[in-house]
């Protein structure tokens, strides 16, 4: 983890919605908006959040966060350890509220839909925002279960075989594991586990991927198929990730948020200004290491 939450063991693996459970109000609204930006216009919001503080008890992990994600985009979180980058990202699908001792306030919409009022589940939100964690973390199952898990435990209809290799063909794995879909996915190096991850979790087909440092574990030939994978991801989800490789964020990123120590957003904008023009200096001085 990149921030200094409190331990709390990662969700269960599979952890996925009630597939009886398909009237949450949060999923109407998801499945009611429009599909996506129409090309060459600036996309709207489909990530908002207002005032949005988050505690661990008295500690405070989050100030006053106030930010508008664009849809279709691939929007970069970089800021020093502890400043709150990884507690954000799992205030979207609301992870966080497997802490005991986290409290949230303030508002996060997901396309205009508070995702912490009372009538939201959030294991049915979990369904339209996936998330890929730091360390691979595939299933001890055959790489063909290990996406189609999803499928199952949601009751997905369609072809399964074709889901299955659709998603591995978006995870830019298919053709490396096309004729051994029988062999466990334990079995695959650390960057095709990685793609396998991204395959399960695109398979259920989201509209939000959120990526908590996903190739911080991977050597630089595993990093760069990841990050060439995120830019063709962007086309059809929402990606958020959190980095702390401030040259991957410029890499990858067409949005950048710059998180600080005490929990505080500093500056969000167009990546290319964030990095070559801030208008902070503090923000200017942890870009070019001055601390951080």
């Amino acid at each position: 983890m990149s921030d200094n939450t409190p331990e709390t063991e990662e969700p269960a693996r599979g952890e996925t919605a009630d597939p009886t459970n398909d009237d949450m109000l949060v999923e109407t609204d998801v499945a009611s908006a429009t599909s996506g930006p129409t090309p060459g216009t600036t996309p709207d919001p489909i990530i908002s959040s207002r005032d949005l503080d988050v505690f661990y008890g008295e500690e405070r992990a989050l100030d006053s966060i106030d930010i508008d994600i664009p849809e279709n985009r691939v929007t970069a979180i970089i800021g020093p350890s502890g400043c709150g980058k990884s507690t954000f990202l799992r205030c979207i699908n609301r992870m966080n509220d497997r802490i005991d001792v986290c409290r949230v306030d303030g508002e996060l919409t997901l396309r205009g839909k508070n995702v912490y009022d009372p009538d939201v589940d959030p294991v049915a939100l979990r369904r339209r925002v996936g998330m890929v964690f730091q360390e691979p973390n595939p299933f001890p199952k055959s790489i063909y279960d290990n996406v189609a898990y999803g499928l199952e435990i949601q009751d997905v209809e369609g072809d399964h075989d074709e889901i299955v290799e659709q998603s591995l063909k978006r995870a830019a794995l298919w053709d490396e594991v096309s004729g051994r879909l029988d062999e466990s996915g334990l079995a695959l190096s650390g960057g095709q586990q990685q793609r396998l991850c991204i395959a399960r979790a695109i398979a259920p087909d989201p509209e939000v991927l959120l990526m908590d440092e996903p190739a911080s574990a991977l050597d630089p030939v595993a990093t760069s198929q990841v990050e060439d994978l995120i830019e063709e991801l962007a086309e059809d989800y929402t990606v958020v990730i959190v980095t702390h490789n401030m040259q991957q964020a410029a890499r990858i990123s067409d949005k950048t948020a710059v998180f600080l120590t005490g929990g505080e957003l500093v500056e969000f904008g167009d990546t290319d200004q964030i990095f070559e023009n801030p208008e902070h200096d503090r923000v200017e001085d942890y870009i070019t290491g001055k601390f951080g």
